[in-house]
């Protein structure tokens, strides 16, 4: 068999239409993994630290014929599994660097008349690749604004309107905030935060301003790629003036509808910050059901800390725009007319 070897942007393109298969241990495709890819693992992760352990201790004979002890057994269920998925009798393969392991099972595959190619550098070329893509600096808008002034709705309703737009707190799922993991499904790692991350940056058009909205460098336990985060930090961003007492409804409505205990629990992630007394009026008010203080509290944390943070961006990349409405629609009109003013 003729290993063909193909580099990171060729394997992405052929990947569009040729099923990819991760034949890393199962630990290291749940850290992170090109979306999409199926793991079909050569080891185990007990198989991968005994191989490892050979390598390191005996060299690269004795850890093959390791390796081979370990899997031998178990190669027929995995190749019927290549079968099932090779799409045209086509597969795409890679493992850490590109090394042993894919070089084995691009084997194994062929033995099954399936056509494969390798990633040469594996998942690591492929890191390197995406990050090394997410820290250039393009047409970004960053649209900010205090906790409860509907950022999230209303970039969903530009995108209605043809613009570009990333998610990142859908792609975190989380939402921000203390409050920000409630309802939302578990976050992915960090590590597999920027490959998907990744893959809406690479359909973006680069001639086209496109919408992010503000966030920390951290969505819950989410960590955004340091490189597109200081970008963000110095791109130009449009903030939502908006008054508490026009957010308060749409966060009572949003949030009310939680158990007690749940919101309790995330007023404690901020207790040092809102201080004992505030903490406790906090806590006090959902007991008593009285959302609306509670929400007042926890604000006037999150609305000082927000304005603070605003200091540190450059004032001449700033557009703030005012309102004195909730509605998603009559916002987003004023943002995308305040975007009209930036020159590129």
């Amino acid at each position: 068999m003729v290993l063909k070897k193909i580099d990171v942007e060729w394997f992405l393109e052929l990947a569009e239409s040729i099923p990819v298969t991760d034949v890393r241990s199962p630990s290291e495709f749940n850290t992170g993994h090109i979306p999409g890819a199926i793991n079909i693992p050569l080891f185990n992760d007990k198989e991968r630290e005994a191989v490892g352990i050979k390598y390191k201790n005996e060299g690269r004979i004795p850890a093959i014929l390791e390796g081979l002890k370990q899997t031998a057994p178990a190669m027929s269920p995995k190749l019927e599994q290549a079968l099932k998925i090779a799409k045209n009798g086509k597969l795409l393969v890679h493992c850490w660097r590109g090394g042993m392991r894919s070089e084995a099972m691009a084997w194994l595959f062929s033995l099954g008349d399936i056509d494969t190619e390798v990633l040469d550098g594996g998942y690591k070329s492929y890191r390197h690749h995406i990050l090394e893509s997410l820290s250039e600096k393009r047409k970004m808008i960053v649209l900010g604004g205090m906790t409860g002034s509907s950022k999230t709705h209303i970039l969903k309703y530009l995108k209605g309107l043809g613009q570009q737009v990333i998610d990142l707190e859908g792609l975190a799922n989380h939402k921000g905030s203390a409050f920000g993991s409630l309802g939302q499904p578990p976050q992915p790692f960090t590590e597999q935060f920027a490959n998907i991350l990744f893959n809406e940056w690479k359909q973006i058009n680069k001639n086209l301003p496109f919408w992010v909205e503000d966030e920390s460098r951290n969505i819950g336990s989410v960590f955004m790629p340091d490189l597109f985060y200081l970008n963000m930090q110095d791109t130009p961003a449009i903030i939502l003036m908006m008054d508490v007492r026009t957010r308060l409804p749409r966060l009572m409505e949003e949030y009310s509808t939680y158990p007690a205990e749940s919101l309790k629990a995330s007023i404690m992630k901020i207790s040092k910050r809102l201080g004992g007394d505030n903490t406790r009026d906090a806590i006090n008010a959902v007991e008593m059901g009285d959302f609306a203080k509670a929400i007042e509290i926890t604000l006037y944390y999150y609305d000082k800390a927000y304005l603070f943070g605003l200091k540190k961006k450059s004032n001449k990349n700033i557009i703030y725009v005012k309102t004195d409405s909730d509605d998603i629609e009559t916002n987003a009109l004023k943002i995308l007319d305040a975007s009209g003013k930036i020159t590129w």
